[in-house]
């Protein structure tokens, strides 16, 4: 990347630009292997989750309403091992729900659409700058999976377009969300795009009021890293130790610590916390969304 271009471009979108280069770069280095994990099929009553490792640290979702064996895959980045999750779990694929722009979440939506063709796709997504996009979707907008319902989370500041995805099935108490790069297991996505304020809204308005049941499924594999630092922000946080401990056991055997829920994360993250007195004082602020901002610049640096 040419170090004139970064002079003069604002710095947030060198910070994009960057990051982007250097992941980029890991990528094509380390391919679509998906080693990172095992693959898992989380089964409740009626909705299914397939966990698909990508990349370096990437998940990738086949979402399935077992009653309908219709499926949507979230996040496609490697379009072969979806098109095997689909074929070993005999379900009728039919759409793409795209948490954000960013390569190594939407860079696989041309191949994918390609390969399924005369079929068609549709790709949803809140973000022009999404490949392959067929349906734009905002705040509160809604689709189906089979039976499913999928209610659209508008979740700006990572990217500027970011949607999570809210699953739910009639009749049961099935429950999950897909947080993409918003919400992490133990943390939050960088300020890329957006500010704390958005974050704030994003993690303490919409998400947090799901119920606490409802299972997160997050973009990726980087919970031990962020429980570290939700540590260093609160040591006395018993929750905090008893899921590492935990996480630890799952990544020794190759498991992925994906789900985990709502009310875990707000246990456990410090940016579900910033209400928290004890995680106010480590950022030597008095309110929520100062520090929200003060934690997420410590935890950019944090190592």
């Amino acid at each position: 990347m040419s170090a004139n271009l970064l002079k003069i471009l604002p710095n947030r979108v060198t910070q994009s630009l960057t990051a982007a280069y250097f992941r980029v770069a890991t990528w094509k280095s380390v391919g679509f292997r998906g080693t990172h994990s095992k693959t898992e099929l989380i089964k409740m009553e009626n909705l299914h989750v397939k966990i698909l490792p990508a990349l370096q640290d990437n998940y990738m979702y086949l979402i399935i309403d077992n009653n309908t064996k219709k499926a949507a895959i979230v996040d496609p980045v490697d379009p072969d091992s979806v098109l095997k999750a689909v074929e070993d779990e005999k379900v009728l694929l039919e759409s793409v729900l795209t948490t954000h722009h960013h390569w190594d979440h939407a860079g696989g939506n041309e191949k994918l659409v390609e390969k399924f063709k005369p079929n068609k796709l549709r790709v949803y997504g809140g973000d022009d700058r999404i490949g392959a996009l067929t349906d734009k979707v905002g705040q509160d907008d809604s689709l189906k999976i089979g039976d499913l319902s999928v209610r659209c989370f508008f979740t700006p500041c990572h990217t500027t377009g970011h949607i999570c995805y809210y699953v739910e099935t009639p009749n049961s108490e099935d429950k999950a969300v897909f947080t993409g790069d918003t919400l992490f297991l133990g943390g939050c996505g960088r300020f890329f795009e957006g500010t704390a304020e958005q974050m704030h809204s994003a993690l303490i308005v919409k998400l947090s009021g799901l119920p606490d049941e409802t299972k997160v499924f997050c973009g990726h594999e980087y919970t031990l890293q962020n429980l570290k630092f939700g540590h260093h922000v609160e040591p006395k946080n018993e929750h905090i130790l008893k899921k590492i401990e935990w996480s630890k056991e799952k990544r020794e055997a190759g498991q992925p610590t994906v789900p985990g829920t709502i009310g875990e994360e707000k246990l456990i993250n410090p940016f579900m916390r910033v209400k928290e007195p004890d995680v106010q004082k480590h950022a030597g602020k008095s309110d929520a969304i100062s520090t929200m901002q003060s934690i997420r610049k410590e935890k950019d640096s944090f190592k």
